[in-house]
């Protein structure tokens, strides 16, 4: 499924590269919940965007959000409270520092905040990537079989183009990466962050 991209058509999407993901002083990081991989994703994809937007190209992050509700309790689903008990007041909200794209990436041209995995659903991703004539994305972030995918198929249902690094995503287990990966094969290209980055530059 690999094709040639106008850099000036395309966006690079990062999916919850975000200060309570991967700080140490953010709500994971405070619980311990923290990966390698996962940690190695800013470094690796900073290139990517200062070589895209050297063509023309754009660079979006799409933030996962816990909106504050009733006493500044997160609004905040019940299987993923279940999940990860450790959440609470203060994390992931709108303007504090545990919300906000990492440093190693910021700032990006455009930022969308999420409620759920895909960074479509409930969004204005979709109104500003017509808005601005982009019909690729590369698509990178976490976790790869939750956030990453769900956009990367929400995408492919919207006739847009997707490049899904495959080394510019990560998950908590690498088996759980290396078998989404695969079955995202049918529906998006797959390409490391150096080849993409050959091309690009």
């Amino acid at each position: 499924m690999t094709q040639t991209i106008d850099p000036r058509r395309t966006a690079l999407l990062t999916i919850d590269l975000q200060n309570d993901f991967l700080h140490p002083e953010g709500a994971y990081g405070r619980a311990g919940h923290t990966s390698e991989a996962i940690s190695a994703l800013p470094e690796r994809i900073r290139p990517l965007v200062d070589a895209l937007r050297a063509k023309g190209g754009t660079y979006i992050s799409a933030q996962f959000t816990l909106v504050p509700g009733p006493g500044d309790e997160p609004l905040i689903a019940p299987h993923l409270k279940k999940l990860r008990p450790f959440l609470g007041k203060g994390d992931f909200a709108p303007g504090a520092f545990g919300h906000a794209l990492v440093e190693e990436l910021a700032p990006a041209d455009y930022t969308v905040e999420k409620v759920a995995y895909s960074a479509f659903y409930q969004t204005r991703l979709e109104y500003i990537l017509r808005a601005i004539g982009i019909d690729t994305l590369i698509v990178g972030g976490i976790v790869t079989n939750g956030g990453v995918a769900s956009t990367v198929r929400d995408a492919h249902l919207r006739d847009i183009h997707t490049v899904l690094l495959s080394d510019g995503c990560a998950a908590f287990k690498s088996q759980v990466h290396e078998a989404t990966l695969v079955s995202l094969g049918s529906i998006t290209s797959i390409r490391s962050s150096a080849d993409m980055l050959e091309e690009l530059t």
